[in-house]
């Protein structure tokens, strides 16, 4: 296996920081990994030495205000600012692999951006798997609660509101203390105008998800407690696929990837993979 890393300019002259990981010989195919809020492209590294071991090549960015891309922790001025570097790289990633089928990997809100991102990019990926999802708005927010927000984010959109639970992304103690103990890994509390802006990545996949028709794997842990199964299920209802398949996991946290059965999830992955690789 072959790890690479550097950086990359978005439209805007902004550094975005990258990494990948490549067999030794021909990859059959590729994937983009998106990650989560708060976390960064390093946390998968497991996953991507798997898929290598099994002839993919995996490639992975450090989003805007994440890692050891550019910007405050947890803060976008706009949406765009995550679909623009999206872009960006996915047109690096087929220069370098001409020819070959590029998947997207999206994980929680890397999984909202994805989806988001699908719709006017379906056409250069092969297929997608998103990994509990963020795309919806919890029942217990109110409109009021949705306006207020954007409200805060035109007035004082550095401020900060929300925190992850850490504990709720795995049942493995070991994956919630590295989690803590990670420099790259922003433990504090998400900015304002960062939430309003994946609502409206969410109102984008509300609107027009049905017009994603790409081969899709939703993976989804039954207790997850940051992003609820029910959404996964929304979204297999939602989109216009007919090859789309949904797993949900019983008694699996929010990191599908990072729990105990995370050998059963890769295997899962694998054969989807291959059945549309091959």
């Amino acid at each position: 296996m072959k790890h690479q890393e550097g950086k990359f300019q978005d439209s805007k002259g902004q550094s975005l920081y990258y990494q990948s990981w490549t067999p030794e010989g021909k990859a059959k195919a590729a994937a983009l990994i998106v990650h989560g809020l708060n976390e960064h492209s390093g946390r998968y590294q497991d996953l991507a030495a798997f898929l290598t071991e099994n002839g993919y090549a995996v490639y992975s960015l450090d989003l805007p205000g994440h890692g050891k891309s550019y910007g405050l922790r947890s803060y976008v001025d706009d949406l765009q600012d995550f679909f623009d570097p999206l872009d960006i790289y996915l047109n690096m990633i087929h220069d370098w692999q001409p020819g070959l089928p590029v998947y997207l990997l999206g994980h929680s809100m890397g999984g909202t951006i994805s989806a988001a991102f699908l719709i006017e990019h379906q056409d250069r990926f092969a297929g997608a798997v998103l990994s509990g999802p963020l795309v919806k708005v919890p029942d217990y927010v109110s409109n009021f609660t949705l306006q207020m927000g954007e409200f805060l984010s035109s007035v004082l959109p550095k401020m900060r509101i929300i925190s992850i639970e850490a504990e709720a992304v795995s049942r493995d103690p070991a994956v919630v203390e590295a989690y803590l103990n990670d420099p790259l890994v922003y433990t504090g509390k998400v900015t304002v105008r960062m939430s309003n802006e994946i609502n409206k990545a969410i109102a984008i996949i509300e609107e027009k998800g049905a017009n994603i028709s790409i081969p899709l794997l939703l993976l989804h842990g039954s207790a997850d407690r940051l992003c609820e199964s029910a959404w996964s299920e929304y979204l297999n209802d939602l989109v216009s696929s007919q090859d789309k398949k949904l797993i949900i996991y019983e008694g699996l946290y929010h990191e599908v990837y990072n729990e105990p059965e995370a050998d059963t999830v890769f295997a899962d992955l694998l054969n989807w993979l291959e059945e549309h690789t091959s």
